[in-house]
């Protein structure tokens, strides 16, 4: 008798296997939803008539990503040293407390545009 159970299983396991296997379904659909105007004459008015259609679309399609590869740490990073001592060169006396750091933040942004980013 345990035999008999051991074969039914181990008989019915590749179709199991296979059932799970298998897609559901070999196209994708996505449902749209439509108008459409009717025109009508004086006696008989027109009308809209609305209806929904199944579209195709591609199964399994990953959207592709559109990532910003552009990293501008290192055009920052001079621009702000270079811009900071630029301020620091051109100033005098009390306003080098704006003038350096006023540098340092426009010659990041330079230096970020100018590294393509």
């Amino acid at each position: 008798m345990k035999l008999f159970f051991f074969a039914i299983f181990f008989g019915f396991y590749p179709l199991l296997h296979l059932n799970a296997s298998t897609p559901k379904s070999l196209t994708c659909t996505r449902t749209e939803y439509r108008e459409e105007y009717i025109p009508g004459t004086k006696s008989k008015p027109g009308y809209v008539r609305n209806y929904e259609i199944d579209v195709i679309i591609p199964c399994n399609s990953e959207k592709a990503e559109q990532r910003e590869d552009n990293d501008c740490t290192d055009g920052k990073i001079a621009g702000a040293l270079l811009g900071g001592g630029a301020g620091a060169a051109m100033s005098r006396g009390d306003g080098r407390w704006w003038a350096v750091p006023l540098g340092a933040v426009l010659g990041s942004k330079i230096g970020c545009d100018a590294a393509g980013g």
